[in-house]
């Protein structure tokens, strides 16, 4: 085999280019660090979101453990006792529904633009 070493009378495109290296011309970019086909897969991405929602479900334990005591809720006529706890874990999930409802009407109306516009 030859010198993988460019010499200065070698036209460009004769050099010899080797793998993690960049030859002479400067508008050749440096190689990918992500060969690695294991690293950011869909497998790795939902391995660390079971990882974040089981602590996520652990915080949550520990807050309602924490939050057992009854407090009086009136909302449009309806009055009673209920958990702290599980007050603000309603009231948590009914603002969720809304935000995804607004969003996902965002994204229709996004994607409707984008069709039109295509055509």
């Amino acid at each position: 085999m030859s010198d993988p070493t460019p010499t200065p009378d070698q036209p460009l495109a004769e050099q010899p280019v080797t793998r993690g290296t960049r030859a002479a011309d400067p508008d050749v970019a440096p190689p990918a660090h992500h060969d690695d086909p294991l690293r950011h897969s869909r497998t790795s991405g939902a391995y660390a979101a079971v990882i974040a929602a089981a602590l996520l479900l652990v915080l949550l334990v520990i807050f309602i453990v924490q939050n057992t005591e009854k407090t009086s809720i009136e909302f449009l006529g309806f009055d009673g006792q209920v958990p702290l706890a599980a007050a603000l874990l309603i009231a948590t999930v009914v603002g969720m529904a809304v935000v995804g409802a607004v969003s996902s009407l965002r994204i229709l109306q996004l994607r409707r633009r984008i069709k039109r516009e295509r055509r």
